[in-house]
């Protein structure tokens, strides 16, 4: 059974495309980064690139979970 804040990612996945657009950037961040993370060295531009992915990633999921947030208070 899924918990209310499942419940609204899941509406908000259907129904918002700021949201949808920012768990496809959320996505695509972290398949960046699991492709840095199977190297077994990163060059100095590499590790810049991860530290920059994991703030784009960490953007968009703190955003995302202020439009959970934002929904949660209007139910």
């Amino acid at each position: 059974m899924s918990t209310p804040t499942e419940a609204i990612r899941e509406d908000l996945m259907a129904k918002n495309p700021e949201y949808r657009r920012l768990r496809e950037q959320h996505t695509f961040y972290a398949s960046q980064l699991d492709q840095l993370a199977a190297k077994n060295f990163l060059t100095e531009d590499e590790k810049l690139e991860e530290v920059r992915l994991k703030k784009l990633k960490l953007r968009a999921k703190e955003h995302m979970e202020l439009l959970v947030r934002q929904a949660l208070t209007i139910q």
